[in-house]
């Protein structure tokens, strides 16, 4: 389970804004951002999943960048490929989202429930692309992002659970009051604050998928703890990007002392 709100072209200073909470459970293997490279010699800047491959987020210098959710299911089944592949191998690609996603393997449960978004910083053009089904359309499907502020977590785009309402207004508020600062240091500082917060949503309105109650209450804040099933925020990620440069930050948080290690790159 994560939560994401971004903003594409929305501001004229930062043409890519990310706030991103990947929930997990602790014992999963993982390694905390870095700049590696894949074995066809392209630079990746994300953390890694250890067990499955890939990632949940990702950009390259040059600004090619993708980002990834589960969509949450009451029976999840285990699929013979990993969603975080997507992630990596939109990474390393050179085409556009329409080759790519025409590249991709389409069977049937070949993934499990997946939202994917493809974005490229040079050419302006962003694409959402889910296997589940959108209103009444069946099969895969995928959609142009035009210019906005958007929200993603564990159902369809910009669906309204209170949680991504709440992320999306502080990246839009944060963008609106801090237009015209020196840098992006407030930006950033108010954005960090709302990733942080574990305040649940009134029981009215938890969003319910088919998981036990308690547990769908557990899931309805910002930062999840879940200490009794060992699952939670793993880490949280701001991302910048200017026409100059983009700059991730990464905290990793460690949950004897809820502390974070913090990994930070810059690339111009």
């Amino acid at each position: 389970m994560c939560l994401i709100a971004f903003s594409i072209g929305a501001s004229p200073r930062w043409p890519l804004v990310i706030a991103a909470n990947r929930d997990e459970f602790l014992n999963r293997p993982t390694l905390p951002l870095t700049s590696w490279q894949t074995g066809s010699g392209r630079k990746i800047i994300s953390g890694r999943d250890l067990r499955a491959g890939g990632t949940w987020l990702g950009t390259t210098p040059g600004g090619r960048v993708a980002f990834l959710t589960n969509v949450r299911e009451a029976e999840p089944v285990t699929a013979p490929r990993s969603r975080g592949e997507l992630v990596t191998r939109w990474l390393e690609a050179d085409g556009d989202a329409a080759n790519f996603i025409a590249s991709l393997d389409k069977k049937s449960g070949a993934y499990g429930g997946f939202n994917l978004v493809l974005g490229d910083l040079q050419q302006n053009a962003w694409t959402w692309v889910t296997n589940k089904p959108v209103s009444s359309r069946t099969g895969w499907h995928a959609q142009t992002l035009a210019s906005g502020v958007y929200g993603l977590s564990n159902a369809a785009l910009d669906t309204p659970w209170p949680k991504t309402v709440q992320l999306k207004r502080v990246l839009a508020a944060a963008l609106a009051a801090h237009a015209n600062a020196p840098d992006s240091d407030a930006l950033q500082a108010q954005l960090w604050t709302a990733l942080a917060s574990r305040q649940r949503s009134p029981c009215e309105q938890v969003s319910l998928t088919g998981a036990a109650v308690a547990m769908e209450e557990a899931l309805s804040s910002v930062f999840v703890d879940v200490p009794e099933h060992a699952y939670g925020t793993r880490s949280s990620t701001v991302l910048v990007a200017t026409n100059a440069c983009i700059q991730v930050e990464e905290r990793t948080f460690l949950r004897e002392e809820m502390q974070g290690d913090v990994c930070t790159f810059t690339s111009s």
